[in-house]
């Protein structure tokens, strides 16, 4: 049996805890649907979470679930140092601005504990995983979902193309292809409403 936890170990993980606290003013582009403000981070990690949890029973019941619903949960929790670096745009410093973070982010809980939340990370990040591979194209149909709600959102706002859209959720489709027709059908309407257009 485990050791409980040491009352200095207890104020490790309550200093990580409030330092994620800050997730949630990190802005991100898409605003939250039927609302005029942006949404932040942990918000948006949230909405993740709860879309794995509806899903996964039925696009693969053999997803190990708590695994993917870690791996939304950390996913963005490196934007506290880095910033939401916008899908659309200039990635050329988000690698190397957003390991600096892992490395401090990750470093303040128990060695345990951050070895395993940056293995996580390292994992939704490589996208090689079945787990992976299904939380990434959450995290790349959500904001779709939303643009597509509040009537083209941030695809209009950016001048975000259709071609962008559809290059960037192509995962969907490899994790589903009956999400993948699902997100088709979305961009055809999103297309004859004029929200997004091709290159």
């Amino acid at each position: 049996m485990k050791p409980p936890p040491s009352p200095a170990g207890l104020e490790t993980a309550l200093r990580f805890i409030l330092e994620c606290e800050k997730l949630k003013g990190i802005e991100r582009r898409t605003k939250v649907v039927g609302l005029p403000r942006r949404e932040n981070s942990a918000e948006h990690s949230w909405s993740l979470a709860l879309m794995a949890m509806t899903l996964v029973p039925a696009v693969d019941p053999a997803l190990d679930l708590l695994r993917v619903l870690k791996m939304l949960i950390l996913h963005d929790i490196v934007e506290i140092d880095a910033g939401d670096t916008f899908c659309y745009g200039d990635q050329s410093a988000k690698a190397g601005l957003e390991e600096a973070a892992a490395t401090r982010i990750f470093g303040l809980p128990d060695a345990e504990r951050g070895r395993e939340f940056r293995e996580l990370w390292e994992e939704f990040e490589a996208k090689q995983t079945q787990e992976a591979k299904f939380a990434n194209a959450m995290d790349r149909l959500l904001p779709l979902l939303q643009n597509h709600a509040n009537g083209g959102g941030s695809w209009i706002e950016y001048g975000v193309t259709l071609d962008q859209v559809e290059s960037r959720n192509g995962i969907v489709g490899e994790v589903s292809p009956e999400l993948g027709k699902i997100l088709s059908r979305l961009l055809a309407e999103a297309e004859a409403q004029g929200w997004l257009a091709r290159d």
